[in-house]
């Protein structure tokens, strides 16, 4: 059993489940709790659920009080604290479903949530469309030949420099502001990733769930 943990949150709920044979550790917040049960989650799998359950209220809820860690702090939001949780148990690479869809700001807010652990986890998203996660400033992608990879500054990434994308880039600069890497694609099976300065926040295309 690998070392990971999967956490839920409460965005767009999942058109299916990764196999949870996979992780060591499996927890959502209280609002994700609401779409795992009506989409047949079995509920007995979740190590915590964790948030303030001002919404909780039922059989379900009441069953699985025991799971419950509550979170009342309110200048932090569901996802923060629940990382803070498994940073806490031990963990160090999160799997994190329900990051996107719903209200953009919620997806733009988890953005930045995952970029205020980057040096404490390894966080991965993962929707019906690509995965997405932060990338040191060396890195290797492999096995991805003809998906759509999207490079996004994050607010500005300096001296890129790619290898098996199509449009590649030799020390480049990005910016927010003035010129992103997005919709790019891979041509060869390995991509290589370099640059000097900065954060960048990766997207690759593929049919994940």
């Amino acid at each position: 059993m690998k070392d990971r943990a999967l956490l839920f949150i409460n965005g767009e709920a999942p058109k299916s489940f990764p196999g949870l044979g996979n992780y060591r550790l499996i927890a959502c917040t209280d609002g994700a709790f609401h779409y795992l049960k009506n989409l047949g989650f079995p509920l007995e799998k979740l190590d915590f659920i964790s948030g303030d359950f001002d919404s909780h209220s039922g059989v379900d809820e009441n069953i699985y009080e025991e799971k419950f860690i509550h979170t009342p702090d309110q200048d932090k939001t569901d996802f923060h604290k629940a990382l803070e949780i498994i940073s806490e148990k031990g963990y160090h690479d999160v799997d994190v479903l329900g990051g996107s869809g719903g209200e953009q700001d919620h997806f733009l807010g988890n953005l930045t949530v995952a970029y205020s652990f980057k040096e404490q986890l390894n966080i991965r998203f993962y929707d019906e469309f690509s995965e997405y996660y932060f990338v040191p400033k060396s890195f290797t992608l492999k096995g991805v030949k003809d998906k759509m990879i999207s490079l996004y500054p994050f607010p500005v990434v300096e001296n890129i420099t790619t290898n098996g994308l199509n449009w590649p880039l030799t020390n480049g600069n990005l910016s927010i502001t003035e010129r992103l890497g997005t919709r790019n694609f891979a041509v060869e099976d390995e991509v290589s990733i370099e640059y000097e300065k900065g954060d960048l926040l990766i997207f690759v295309g593929g049919n994940y769930l």
